[in-house]
């Protein structure tokens, strides 16, 4: 399907197997991001920059409330949850809706910011936590995008392990 426009406005969360739908404002998955170092060489013209490692994963749930539920899971120091977001992505073109496909994201993350809460008059007293991601798993449509975890060294784009190379180098 060429020119087709995705669209997600509206997700799902699920923390250890817990729905929370309804409870959450927003959530921000993690944004894999490269750590780069810079390189100068003679015979160079250029100044360039090469990758180095993965830099640390993070994601962010905005709470509409206070849930005893996550409380429970959030203010634990040294164990991980599995954090699951699950979302409809609707494509488009200039016929209209041509698709509803599912979008799961997949996250081992422990909870390194607790949820606090603001009272705003009128409002729903938000309640941000954030997470420390140690796996992430990007699914759409039924085909993994992205896979990384860092314990294990793994980094896989579209089922494809980007890392394999480097493992069998360092002997492992």
């Amino acid at each position: 399907m060429a020119n087709l426009i995705n669209r997600i406005t509206n997700a799902n969360i699920y923390v250890n197997g817990v729905n929370f739908l309804g409870r959450a404002e927003e959530v921000e998955l993690p944004q894999p991001k490269l750590k780069m170092a810079e390189h100068k060489a003679l015979g160079l013209f250029a100044e360039i920059e090469l990758p180095t490692v993965l830099q640390k994963m993070t994601a962010k749930i905005k709470w509409a409330s206070l849930y005893p539920e996550v409380l429970a899971v959030a203010f634990l120091p040294f164990t991980p949850s599995q954090v699951m977001v699950r979302a409809n992505m609707l494509q488009f073109n200039s016929a209209g809706l041509q698709a509803q496909v599912p979008v799961v994201a997949m996250m081992t993350a422990l909870f390194d910011e607790m949820p606090g809460f603001k009272v705003i008059k009128g409002e729903n007293s938000e309640s941000p936590s954030s997470l420390t991601v140690w796996r992430y798993t990007l699914t759409i449509a039924g085909v993994q995008q992205l896979m990384i975890d860092a314990f294990a060294n793994v980094y896989q784009v579209q089922g494809v392990d980007q890392l394999a190379q480097y493992r069998a180098n360092q002997g492992g």
